[in-house]
């Protein structure tokens, strides 16, 4: 792999600061572009020896076989949770980007009609919570991963998905790679940025980056940040990316977290704060995307 500039161990993008990046030009005239994931996916009971998941997540008392709190924490998310969040959106008129594992597709059908119902965009997350994308894998591994995700998806919603959100940020060195040539015109497995720009893949995939800080599973989860300091950290974040313009705040929320009682009114409440502000511009990612892909036709940088 060929090292492009000092400090660069890849060659999947260039290095570019920021301040010498003209902003990007969001729909009517606004500041920020806010994009809403909302994460739909299965955690195995009993996941298969070798499978590779996110550390971080399991059971407080210790790892067990099988794994049957954490499964059932995940599946409250996806026979609960998730409509309490849809119905939470709604209120707000906003549209969400559903990140879809396969296997949540099979299992829970109906949080898929109730996504197409609402408008909502369904993008590829791979197939399992609990295997995610890894190096660990050889590239006919991972590239059945991806189509067995891209199938799914197509036989659920009748189109096929052109976004990717990895599972737990999941890739191998391939990725990237792997996703352009099977079709797909976005992921957003790289937090390294405050707005889009195309990857050097071929063809080029535009890597719309998340706000991994403000995903609610890091900020409230991992980092135990207090669920009531949610709205006010977003609403700043999106203050401060709104004044800067041209930039996009992308929120992952996850069922089996904001989808409980006791946390959906700091939800609520922080769409509410969202919507009532001026300069931002509510979209699923595939609409960023176009847009994005739209203003680099025209000379802007990437």
């Amino acid at each position: 792999m060929t090292i492009p500039a000092p400090g660069m161990d890849h060659s999947l993008y260039p290095f570019s600061a920021l301040p010498t990046r003209p902003a990007l030009h969001w729909p009517g005239g606004a500041g920020l572009a806010l994009g809403l994931v909302v994460h739909f996916d299965y955690w195995e009971i009993d996941p298969p020896q070798g499978a590779i998941s996110d550390p971080r997540f399991g059971d407080t008392f210790g790892a067990f076989r099988p794994d049957q709190r954490t499964y059932a924490w995940r599946e409250y998310g996806n026979r609960i949770g998730i409509f309490r969040l849809m119905e939470a959106l709604d209120r707000h008129g906003l549209r969400a980007t559903l990140a879809a594992g396969s296997a949540a597709i099979a299992r829970c059908p109906q949080v898929i009609e109730a996504a197409l119902t609402r408008g909502w965009e369904v993008a590829a997350h791979g197939g399992f919570a609990t295997q995610m994308i890894s190096s660990a894998m050889t590239a006919e591994e991972e590239a059945g991963v991806i189509a067995t995700s891209v199938d799914a998806i197509k036989a659920a919603t009748g189109q096929r998905p052109f976004g990717w959100i990895g599972q737990d940020f999941g890739e191998s060195t391939r990725t990237p790679d792997l996703l352009a040539k099977a079709g797909f015109r976005y992921l957003c497995d790289w937090p390294n940025d405050d707005q889009p720009y195309l990857m050097t893949t071929s063809p080029p995939i535009l890597s719309i980056p998340v706000q991994t800080e403000l995903d609610d599973v890091q900020l409230l989860w991992h980092r135990r940040v207090p669920t009531p300091r949610y709205p006010d950290l977003v609403a700043e974040a999106a203050d401060v990316l709104r004044a800067e313009g041209g930039r996009s705040l992308i929120l992952g929320l996850h069922p089996w977290l904001f989808g409980m009682p006791h946390r959906i009114r700091y939800l609520d409440a922080t769409l509410a704060r969202l919507v009532q502000t001026d300069g931002i511009w509510h979209a699923p990612l595939a609409a960023i995307s176009d847009h994005v892909r739209s203003e680099f036709s025209k000379g802007s940088p990437a």
